[in-house]
């Protein structure tokens, strides 16, 4: 049997075993809506997309992302069953790769509650659903990225406190990177090539193209060897402090 697939359902099944996964579905599906009803005024807008709502997906993962993925691995740790986990016949990459995935789907099943809001927009007009699927996939490669930082963090501390801070932190950064509030801090003393491969990381200017429905591959392939960069950085911790 596939380690991976063994890894991700054990996880997986773990969110479930306590009310946690009740509790981040109810809240996620309950911001969303206020987000979209009151803040992104959906019915005032008159226009038949969901804008209002992916709108302020960012903000969600910013705060909900850090909160499930601060666990994954500094739970373990404290608890020392990670020296367990690593016993079984299991490698480091797949072991990583298998709880990152278990929350991934987690969050994807989340995302997944929210399609009344698409029921909604089509009984009310006419919408383009090729621009919402492409919102969707954005809005799940998005998360991707949030979880593949937190998860990275949790590895490096037993605390979840401080792994849920240090990813806000770290999350809010890659959020904002393309943005004056985090460019000023470099653009006076490095050089301007390095400034814009700075801004070239911001989660929202490639989440953007997606909301908007133009699928580039510059922005999935981003997502893509952002995400696998940091679960390969992830592995390299844990590695080194396994026996912590």
């Amino acid at each position: 049997m596939n380690p991976v697939a063994v890894i991700f359902r054990r996880e997986f099944a773990a969110y479930f075993a306590t009310p946690l996964a009740v509790v981040f579905i109810v809240i996620y599906l309950m911001l969303a809506g206020v987000f979209t009803f009151y803040l992104g005024n959906f019915f005032e807008r008159g226009q038949a997309d969901l804008q209002s709502f992916f709108a302020f997906h960012p903000w969600l993962y910013l705060f909900l992302v850090p909160a499930i993925a601060m666990r994954i691995w500094a739970e373990e740790r404290k608890a020392g069953t990670i020296e367990l986990l690593l016993t079984l016949p299991v490698t480091m990459a797949q072991a990583v790769l298998g709880k990152f995935l278990a929350a991934w789907a987690f969050v994807a099943l989340a995302l997944a509650g929210t399609f009344p809001i698409w029921l909604t927009v089509n009984l009310l007009g006419d919408p383009d659903n090729g621009i919402i699927l492409a919102a969707y996939l954005g809005s799940l490669l998005m998360a991707g990225a949030y979880l593949a930082v937190s998860v990275c963090v949790s590895a490096a501390t037993k605390s979840q406190v401080i792994a849920f801070i240090i990813a806000l932190v770290l999350c809010f950064a890659f959020t904002l990177a393309g943005f004056p509030l985090v460019l000023d801090a470099f653009a006076a003393w490095l050089p301007d090539g390095v400034v814009n491969a700075i801004a070239s990381l911001s989660f929202l200017t490639h989440f953007q193209s997606l909301q908007k429905g133009v699928i580039d591959l510059r922005d999935i392939v981003f997502f893509a060897a952002f995400i696998a960069a940091w679960l390969y950085a992830c592995a390299l911790i844990v590695d080194a402090r396994k026996a912590d």
